[in-house]
This record gives structure tokens, C-alpha cells and sequence, in this order.
């Protein structure tokens, strides 16, 4: 027997009664994906890295909060975008995946002691500049996921291949990228 409040709401219309699931109002079977700010995926401040970048992935981070901070908030992102395109045009030869993932780990470590918020946004701008100022070059990528909706940022080598991110980047569609090859000029 239902409780007494559940009897009330049924009989006033407020409440329907429960029925079997018709193949129009069946529930999904797909789960929502797990809330993730990397911290699981990447456990970048438990592995030492030491390398070329190790010493100056702190000066990267620091100028992308810079650039980040630095200005109206609502135009960060322009001014990210527009930082990302000038440091990748001076890029000389494409960063092999060892170099690009030395740099990422980097910047993930130096971040992962860092007093403010460091995401994927500022981690990916930050190792693509820490490459560029090596004359490197990776593919910054800002991409989106549906089912929920959710953004990331990453960086990946000119070939496409994926720089210390799980296999569950792939399910992001790239929206923009920055320093593909047809990018730049020859």
C-alpha cells in the first residue's frame, strides 16, 4: 500500500502511478561519463620528469596565467588564441612524440605544485609555448564532447598522434586547432 502523501498525490493528479516502461519513455541504457579534471587520468605530480623542459616549464605556465589575467576576462581566450598563432609560426621542425611528451609532463608536474588553477586549457597553451620557444612545433586543440557537453584542450603531434592523454581524448572533436601543418606557411 502506497504511504499516505504518495495516495494524495495520485489521487489530485500531481503524481502518476508508476507503470512499466514503454519503448518511448524507457530510460537509456548509456551511463553519463564520470566527472573528470584529470587529476585520475594524469598522475603527473606522482612521476619525476626530468629533461630540456623540466627547468623551464615553470616560465611557460607563468606566462600563460599572464596572458590568461593580464586584460578584460571575457577576452582571455582571444588572448590565448592569439599568443598560441605567434609562437606556433616560428616553429622550425615538428616535435617528436618523446620531446612533446617530455614537455607536457613538464608543465603537468610544475602545474601540479602550483598555487593557482591549472587545467587543461592552461596545461596543453603552456606546453605548446614551452615547444616553441625550442622551436618546436604540436597541434593545439580546444575540442568538444556531447552527452553531456565538455570541453578540452590538448596538444598532439603534427601526425595526430595524442601527447600524454588517455585513449578518451579521441571521443573530443576537434573545434579549433592551432599549428596544424596547413597552417603554416612554407
Amino acid at each position: 500500500m502506497p504511504p499516505p502523501l504518495a495516495t494524495h498525490l495520485i489521487r489530485t493528479g500531481a503524481l502518476s502511478p508508476a507503470r512499466e516502461p514503454t519503448p518511448w519513455n524507457a530510460p537509456l541504457p548509456a551511463p553519463a561519463p564520470a566527472a573528470s579534471w584529470g587529476g585520475a587520468e594524469h598522475p603527473a605530480g606522482l612521476t619525476r620528469v626530468t629533461g630540456p623542459f623540466s627547468a623551464t616549464a615553470a616560465v611557460a605556465l607563468a606566462t600563460t596565467w599572464s596572458i590568461m589575467r593580464t586584460g578584460r576576462k571575457n577576452r582571455a581566450m582571444n588572448r590565448i588564441i592569439t599568443a598560441l598563432r605567434a609562437s606556433t609560426s616560428t616553429a622550425g621542425r615538428p616535435a617528436t612524440p618523446a620531446e612533446a611528451s617530455e614537455a607536457v609532463l613538464a608543465v603537468r608536474r610544475t602545474a601540479w605544485q602550483a598555487p593557482v588553477r591549472t587545467a587543461c586549457l592552461e596545461e596543453s597553451a603552456a606546453a605548446t609555448f614551452l615547444l616553441a620557444t625550442r622551436r618546436l612545433s604540436v597541434v593545439w586543440c580546444h575540442g568538444i564532447a556531447a552527452d553531456p557537453v565538455r570541453l578540452h584542450a590538448w596538444a598532439q603531434t603534427v601526425d595526430g598522434g595524442l601527447v600524454a592523454e588517455p585513449p578518451s581524448t579521441r571521443a573530443y572533436t576537434p573545434a579549433l586547432t592551432i599549428g596544424a601543418r596547413h597552417q603554416h606557411r612554407l
